[in-house]
């Protein structure tokens, strides 16, 4: 089945309230990037995307890092540049998933899984994030 076509509007990885935990490589793989780096990639990639991007979710704590949700299977298939890290079924890679409505500090969404888009596009992540960090671009606009 290609993802593109998912009929259902809510995956039922993501919780109903609040926030879970959820093992990359299952429902999906994961690219984690921390900081201003992550934050500035979530915005190219919602620029290029006309704000349809897939599924980003953004840790509010610690070293806020970003994540960008991708199918599962695909994250293994580039070698991410120094700064990203490809979350995959592997003993402990977990990522936190807020629920689409309510309290889920300290998870949000930058960009929500829809059925036209449950994921991000892995080749355009990985082709915007080499952009990125080939251009030096700054800080988010």
């Amino acid at each position: 089945m290609e993802p593109k076509n998912s009929p259902a509007p809510v995956h039922s990885w993501i919780p109903a309230s609040g926030h879970a935990l959820r093992h990359a490589g299952i429902h999906f793989d994961a690219i984690r990037i921390p900081g201003i780096l992550g934050e500035q990639v979530a915005y190219e990639i919602m620029q290029f995307t006309d704000f349809r991007a897939g599924p980003i979710v953004r840790s509010r704590i610690g070293v806020r890092s970003v994540y960008f949700l991708v199918p599962p299977g695909t994250a293994g298939a580039h070698r991410w540049p120094a700064g990203a890290e490809a979350l995959v079924r592997k003993g402990s890679d977990f990522v936190g998933v807020p629920a689409l409505h309510g309290l889920t500090y300290p998870l949000d969404w930058r960009s929500r899984p829809t059925a036209q888009d449950p994921f991000v596009e892995t080749a355009l992540l990985f082709e915007l994030l080499a952009k990125v960090v080939a251009d030096g671009i700054p800080a988010v606009r």
